[in-house]
């Protein structure tokens, strides 16, 4: 299925901007329509209150947190609709009130891929730790994470697949198809493949491989064995040698109670990714 409906996640921070050009980049290439997004969340502010004025004092909080927020978010809205006249593109902006989580997780039931960033550690909290995996578990929808650090225009030329033969990964294949079937070149990686009915087959990555060159695809295959290296690294190590500019993975995880908790390898390539990465679920 091509893309056609792109929704991308922009907030406050530095990154949001690259985000967007990004976004763009990915419209035009793609003949997409584009939905930004933003979520004024100012969250439930953490006061003592010592006096019976407390409830007043703090609702005057609240009123002057929400009037900075709206005010952050008329500034961004600005912007990207500035970016859209300079660019000819008919874009599409969408505000709302509430959880950062739960509110681009429910609007990216209804795109084709949502790009969401990396959070900053060292950043203030924007309320987006975790986001890719509450829309990945919520919304059922690829998601396109953007590192915080670096600058990404572009992506999707240089496609490096971490592909273990299971589901996650025939997914995360189907929805990248798109994206890869417009690569320069794309490389399937097979780290420490493991045989038996769920695993490889006599050729790890072979049959994948196929089924991208009947699409098109200009791919070749590629083994890592190094069993005390973990998976998570030799995907991230492979693809600094080849220069990727996309990493497309299959997203790991189960439900724990009420909070959606991920895999080893989807945690470490969130956390330690350099370039933007496509996951699905």
């Amino acid at each position: 299925m091509p893309l056609k409906d792109i929704l991308v996640h922009l907030d406050t921070t530095p990154q949001s901007a690259g985000r967007l050009e990004l976004a763009i980049d990915l419209a035009r290439r793609h003949d997409a329509h584009l939905t930004a997004l933003h979520v004024v969340d100012i969250g439930m502010p953490l006061i003592a209150m010592a006096d019976g004025g407390g409830g007043v004092a703090l609702a005057g909080l609240i009123d002057q947190m929400r009037e900075s927020a709206l005010a952050d978010a008329a500034r961004i809205e600005a912007a990207f609709r500035e970016r859209m006249r300079r660019e000819a593109m008919q874009g599409e902006w969408r505000q709302a009130e509430g959880m950062v989580a739960e509110l681009v997780t429910l609007h990216a039931r209804y795109a084709d891929l949502v790009i969401v960033g990396q959070e900053d550690p060292d950043g203030p909290s924007t309320g987006t730790a975790g986001l890719a995996g509450d829309i990945l578990f919520g919304a059922g929808r690829p998601v396109l994470a953007v590192p915080y650090a670096g600058s990404f225009t572009s992506t999707g030329r240089r496609v490096l697949v971490g592909w273990n033969a299971s589901r996650e990964a025939a997914r995360a294949v189907n929805d990248a198809l798109p994206l890869i079937a417009g690569a320069d070149s794309a490389v399937v990686l097979a780290a420490n493949p493991k045989g038996g009915i769920d695993g490889h087959g006599e050729e790890p990555g072979a049959d994948i491989a196929i089924h991208l060159a009947r699409h098109g695809v200009k791919v070749s295959v590629e083994h890592r064995l190094a069993p005390d290296v973990p998976d998570a690294d030799l995907l991230l190590n492979h693809a600094s040698d080849i220069s990727a500019d996309l990493i497309v993975i299959g997203a790991y995880g189960h439900s724990r109670l009420r909070e959606f908790v991920l895999g080893g390898v989807t945690r470490t390539i969130l956390k330690q990714m350099t370039v933007p990465v496509l996951m699905s679920h």
